[in-house]
Parts: C-alpha cells; sequence; structure tokens
C-alpha cells in the first residue's frame, strides 16, 4: 500500500514536501516515482528513483527545483519541491513497481497511491 501526504495550498516560491510511505511490503530492488495530473491534462512523469541504487531522473520543468529521495529505514519516498510555480498545481501520486527509472511513462508502473492535491497560487 502507497499513502502519499504533504499536499496543500502554498504561494508561488514556496516549498513542500510529499511523502508516500510504503506498507505491506519491502520495495527492494524496485522502481518508484511521482507522477502529477492537472486538470484536463493527462498524468505525467515528474521524478522517478532506483530503490536498488538511488539513480534519479526528473523531467525537464522540475530539474534543479524538486528532490526525489528515499528513506529505506522508514521505507518512505519523499518529495522535495521548491520555488513551486502556479503550473506544478496538480494532484501528485506515488507509484512502485516500475520496469524503469529512466523517463518512464505511467504504463511503466504498477502500483500507486490515491494523490495528494497540490496547488500552487500566483
Amino acid at each position: 500500500q502507497l499513502v502519499e501526504s504533504g499536499g496543500g495550498l502554498v504561494q508561488a516560491g514556496a516549498s513542500l514536501r510529499l511523502s508516500c510511505a510504503v506498507s505491506g511490503r519491502t520495495f527492494s530492488n524496485n522502481n518508484m516515482g511521482w507522477f502529477r495530473q492537472a486538470p484536463g491534462k493527462e498524468r505525467e512523469f515528474v521524478a522517478a528513483i532506483s530503490w536498488r541504487v538511488g539513480t534519479a531522473d526528473y523531467t525537464d520543468s522540475v530539474k534543479g527545483r524538486f528532490i526525489i529521495a528515499l528513506d529505506k529505514a522508514k521505507n518512505t519516498l519523499y518529495l522535495q519541491m521548491n520555488s513551486l510555480r502556479p503550473e506544478d498545481t496538480a494532484v501528485y501520486y506515488c507509484a512502485a513497481d516500475g520496469s524503469t527509472w529512466f523517463k518512464p511513462t505511467d504504463r511503466d508502473f504498477h502500483s500507486w497511491g490515491q494523490g495528494t492535491q497540490v496547488t500552487v497560487s500566483s
């Protein structure tokens, strides 16, 4: 089970940290990621990471602003989001059981959280 938290309403330029708590299983040798879906748009890749080796990839629009990280002791995935922009507004989803961490699509992941809303006002 994947449970996201940490979303909210913030002003442009602010920071948020999303968390994805993993329960009921272990995620060794797994790829995990964050996707987002804005109103009227398809779900898109944000960031992904290899649980085993820690290598990560980001979509271009968040590079230098967002950081994906793992706390293996807590079985938790994080997304640190800095310098937020109105265009970052979306429902953010945690994903696991990915076949790749490098430029994945949502079809590459098979386990999903329920999503958490992030709203950035201008």
